[in-house]
């Protein structure tokens, strides 16, 4: 009965946490970002493993033209994950904007507008020695990761002061039912759009004029790099992955609880490595997005894959072999839900435990052989169903370091899990349970 009522009590507070508006908005529109990411980290894994030439393919003889291709991937880099920012403003703002009942793609683009008008349009650079400021250009600070939490906060904040405004018939202008309905919703929004973008500038202009630090400065020292460092550090991926997956266990998908934190700094960090990466700079983050995956999540949450061979290894039980087989091909692609609801792992205190410590081990494996220099660090964001080996090989642009830390990790999941299914062989699932003969009189 305790049990039961814990179980409800999680399941309450994930349905409310993924019931929130502005959750739900960040989520769908990091969703949305994923092609663009990664196609950014391919073209600048090939524009340094084919193009280039120091490490590249064009460094070898015969094939040196290869190096006049490179300002075409080049352009694709810059195109995708300079721009994060800007990206992940317009898609935050239009999803909310659906959120409020607001048609089409203007809110996306009045969040940009509005982000644009509160962050330095100034730039200072060197010119013979001499410090010149730039005017009307943007620093790629403010548009690529760095700017993610500050573009965050205003997109929200842009569209709910522009839905609330709207709401307001006052400010409304009303055409005669003539005009077409289109040219109509346009003045009906001109003077909720013009005290919106006026507002977010005016409080951009407040802050720089009271504190001396722009909105950017303020939101990334206070929040965003806190925030960063901790969850790129290792106890912080480590307590995500236990919040997740204690809520996988329970029937809810722990990944789409933590997305809201995980994802924007996350990426972050892969986009910033993948920059280093094209400039031949030294790596910043062990910690990033495909570093979950190839690390912590082979076959899937709770490193299901090292499961799947304990079962085809010990266990006895026809139904744990039988689902293993059809849970075989999709967890090679990191899908697990099989495992999961067909075993099933939910709510089954014995495949619980290893649920949860595995992919927990897997991590300071991974962290720490990355850390000592053994495996490379991701510099590559490759889509989460990469199966594992491949996906260590691509993630770190080829350490073979990498590649045997994820075999270690396979085999040391595999170990974990091993005494758990050993035990479950003793178990009989509920409706296998025969029936204790009646008694006749």
């Amino acid at each position: 009965m305790e049990e039961s009522k814990w179980v409800s009590m999680l399941g309450n507070f994930a349905a409310k946490v993924n019931s929130y508006k502005y959750i739900i908005a960040i989520k769908n529109a990091f969703t949305m970002l994923l092609p663009v990411i990664i196609t950014g980290a391919f073209a600048t894994l090939i524009s340094n493993m084919v193009f280039g030439t120091t490490s590249g393919l064009a460094a070898i003889n015969g094939f040196g033209f290869l190096e006049n291709l490179k300002p075409i991937t080049d352009s694709i880099s810059y195109a995708t994950l300079n721009f994060l920012t800007i990206s992940a403003v317009f898609l935050i703002g239009m999803e909310l904007g659906k959120l409020n009942q607001l048609k089409g793609f203007f809110p996306g683009l009045l969040a940009v507008i509005s982000y644009i008008t509160i962050i330095p349009k100034t730039i200072e650079t060197l010119v013979n020695e001499s410090p010149v400021e730039v005017v009307d250009v943007i620093a790629k600070q403010y548009t690529n990761s760095s700017g993610l939490f500050l573009g965050m906060f205003v997109a929200i904040l842009s569209i709910e002061l522009f839905s609330w405004l709207q709401r307001q018939d006052k400010l409304n202008i009303h055409m005669p039912d003539s005009v077409p309905s289109n040219v109509s919703a346009s003045f009906s929004a001109l003077i909720p759009t013009i005290l919106t973008i006026t507002i977010i500038s005016a409080l951009g202009f407040a802050v720089l004029s009271l504190t001396g630090m722009t909105l950017y400065d303020i939101i990334y020292t206070i929040v965003q790099e806190p925030l960063s460092n901790l969850v790129s550090g290792l106890p912080g991926i480590l307590l995500l992955m236990f919040v997740s997956q204690v809520f996988w266990v329970i029937g809810i998908h722990g990944n789409q609880i933590i997305k809201p934190i995980r994802e924007p700094i996350l990426l972050a960090a892969i986009a910033e490595n993948t920059a280093a990466f094209e400039a031949g700079e030294a790596i910043p983050n062990i910690i990033n997005m495909p570093f979950w995956d190839i690390y912590m999540s082979m076959g899937g949450s709770g490193v299901t894959f090292g499961l799947l061979i304990a079962i085809f290894i010990v266990s006895k039980r026809e139904d744990y072999r039988s689902i293993s087989k059809l849970s075989f091909a999709p967890g090679l692609f990191n899908i697990n839900e099989p495992m999961i609801f067909g075993l099933p792992i939910m709510l089954n205190p014995v495949m619980a435990i290893p649920f949860i410590i595995t992919p927990l081990i897997t991590g300071v494996i991974g962290y720490f052989a990355t850390a000592i220099g053994f495996a490379g660090p991701a510099v590559v964001m490759i889509p989460w169903t990469t199966p594992p080996i491949i996906s260590a090989y691509l993630a770190t642009a080829g350490s073979l370091g990498a590649v045997a830390t994820q075999l270690i990790c396979i085999v040391v999941a595999t170990l974990v899990y091993l005494p758990f299914v050993k035990a479950s062989n003793v178990t009989k699932r509920v409706d296998e349970v025969e029936e204790v003969p009646q008694e006749q009189n």
